[in-house]
């Protein structure tokens, strides 16, 4: 689908001006998305593996859930309707703790020119594993991984292990530790 995204600037200010996704892309604009990392009591991270359908990275595992900000959204209400799109699950602003904002900037083979800023959250997976449904489009599987296999995974990131986003290491690591840091 191809909606509408605010432009952002470099620093990831609004400009007030917004452009359909695929231009945003074509032309390498500046744009928010809103990623959720959902973790359990028992600590394990639910990880989402990308649709084969994707443009960029199918088949890759990563971020719970993640998605545009469309135009004149939130980036809270982007983070709860992506959360209902891709997994079936309802939350709300207070289940959202934010953590930061990365910056992403891409380039991909497909002509893809991919600047955004992910504006991430963590969250407690309230339900069990079994409860969540997948939106076909977005998710080809999910699966739950405890601290310790999300480390080895970061850990193995370039040894062509093709389980993570390659690019993303940094930020895994920064998800790992405030996770840790904000369940003890």
């Amino acid at each position: 689908m191809d909606e509408y995204l605010d432009i952002v600037d470099a620093h990831g200010k609004p400009t007030g001006k917004a452009e359909l996704k695929s231009v945003i892309h074509a032309k390498g604009y500046y744009h928010n998305t809103a990623h959720i990392w959902f973790y359990t009591k028992d600590s394990k991270i639910l990880l989402s593996q990308r649709s084969a359908k994707k443009n960029i990275c199918p088949l890759m595992w990563d971020v719970s859930v993640a998605g545009h900000i469309d135009a004149g959204e939130t980036v809270k209400q982007a983070a709860i309707r992506e959360t209902k799109e891709e997994i079936g699950l309802s939350i709300s602003e207070k289940d959202l703790y934010k953590i930061g904002v990365f910056e992403c900037f891409q380039s991909y083979e497909s002509g893809i020119i991919d600047n955004e800023f992910h504006n991430t959250f963590i969250a407690e997976l309230p339900v069990s594993l079994d409860k969540l449904v997948k939106q076909e489009e977005e998710v080809e599987a999910l699966k739950l991984v405890s601290f310790e296999d999300f480390k080895a995974l970061i850990k193995s990131i370039g040894n062509n292990n093709n389980h993570f986003v390659p690019s993303n290491k940094t930020y895994y690591e920064f998800v790992l530790n405030a996770i840790t840091k904000h369940i003890k």
